[in-house]
């Protein structure tokens, strides 16, 4: 009797992890798919690629907001795959890499990696928990020992961001959940002034060369994120490096070509086309 009811609990608790996803069937056919045939070799370029043409979407993590229901019981896990932004696409590769990495390949192996990665130590507590700022990932994730950043030699990596957020508390009404529940702004305004006056060094724009410094220095499949100076922000977007002929290019999902791609342009001329932009911090995944 005592060994039944605890297989009854394990299988409740799995039940119970299993609520808190919010997915279609498509979704995790493709995740399950792409784990089947990756291997820990499988490149960060090879499972991004997939995504290309996967339509841009904005704000897919909100879609569960109700302003009827308690603040925990709006926040559950997404995954959507058919619809991405610059941080769903980084977040979707990289979980897919880790899982690749260690020889996982279910569903539920995922869905665990992806949870790792998108909130605060790996633990979903909340619309709080989620990591909101990429610098902010980027702290939690090298923590977790995820991650590392690069950030010399120097040169390439000859500025020093000096990180000061506020535009979420700013600007709540822009945020679904925010606007919802008005109680987790200050959370999340003191969230902004912890990370305020931290520092990292990047890649001004105008070192983002086809140069033999800058090909030894940013590999093929590292994050790019993209540094600004738009008040309250510390990055303006997401991608992987790729490494063309005539330069860095950047895969990402943008918004401007509405879909998952490989910028036809340079970084470099990307980057000028974009005056808030200023230049690029570089993010690579650990080997596990």
């Amino acid at each position: 009797m005592k060994r039944y009811s605890l297989l009854t609990m394990i299988f409740l608790v799995a039940l119970c992890v299993q609520a808190q996803v919010t997915y279609q069937r498509q979704d995790s056919l493709t995740i399950c798919r792409l784990l089947q045939s990756a291997t820990p070799q499988t490149g960060m370029l090879t499972l991004a690629r997939h995504f290309l043409g996967v339509p841009y979407v904005a704000h897919t993590l909100e879609v569960n907001v109700d302003a009827s229901q308690p603040v925990a019981k709006d926040e559950r896990l997404v995954v959507n795959t058919r619809q991405l932004d610059c941080t769903t696409l980084v977040e979707t590769v990289v979980a897919l890499k880790l899982c690749a990495q260690q020889g996982k390949r279910t569903w539920n192996d995922y869905t665990s990696v992806l949870r790792r990665l998108r909130y605060r130590g790996g633990v979903l507590d909340g619309y709080a928990s989620r990591l909101h700022y990429f610098s902010d990932w980027i702290s939690d994730k090298s923590a977790m020992q995820l991650v590392q950043e690069i950030q010399r030699p120097n040169p390439p990596f000859t500025a020093v961001q000096k990180i000061a957020v506020s535009y979420m508390s700013e600007h709540p009404q822009a945020y679904r959940a925010l606007k919802a529940h008005p109680g987790l702004v200050p959370l999340i305004r003191c969230q902004e002034q912890a990370l305020t006056g931290q520092t990292a060094r990047y890649i001004p724009r105008k070192e983002v060369k086809n140069t033999e410094l800058m090909r030894q220095t940013v590999k093929d499949g590292d994050i790019i994120a993209i540094t600004c100076n738009k008040a309250g922000l510390d990055i303006a977007h997401l991608g992987f490096a790729v490494w063309r002929p005539d330069g860095l290019h950047l895969l990402n999902a943008s918004q401007l070509h509405h879909k998952v791609v490989e910028e036809p342009m340079t970084l470099r001329n990307y980057l000028s086309k974009h005056p808030t932009f200023t230049g690029i911090r570089i993010v690579r995944l650990r080997n596990l």
